[in-house]
């Protein structure tokens, strides 16, 4: 009964973390939605896990640990892509931050290159 209350306090903190920090985070509505309700289910299979050795039934899965640790798996594959995509976005800022500043400085030749590296180290 313990383990049943530590995992659903360790959902609603992860629940309340990501609620938070929602504006950090560049999450698209779907992708906050799904979240949540992963975060449900997981919280139904703690209070009622014999509800979920049904539902794996009747989804074709023996046993409701089965689909839970499936349901994982999907998410852990989800969240790899989310972040990689993410971290793809912030390689492309980079790269355009870049260019844009080797086309300013490149813009005024007047301008001595211990000007220019001046310019690049406060920015």
């Amino acid at each position: 009964m313990l383990i049943q209350y530590l995992l659903i306090l360790a959902v609603v903190l992860l629940l309340v973390f990501f609620l938070r920090h929602h504006g950090t985070s560049r999450a698209g509505a779907s992708v906050k939605i799904g979240f949540a309700l992963f975060l449900v289910f997981g919280v139904f299979a703690v209070l009622a896990p014999d509800q979920v050795s049904k539902l794996a039934v009747m989804v074709g899965v023996g046993r409701g640990t089965d689909l839970v640790l499936y349901a994982l798996v999907v998410a852990f594959g989800f969240a790899n892509i989310n972040t990689y995509l993410r971290f793809k976005e912030i390689e492309l800022r980079y790269a355009r931050l870049a260019r844009a500043v080797a086309l300013r400085s490149a813009e005024s030749p007047e301008q001595s290159d211990t000007e220019n590296d001046g310019y690049l180290r406060q920015t």
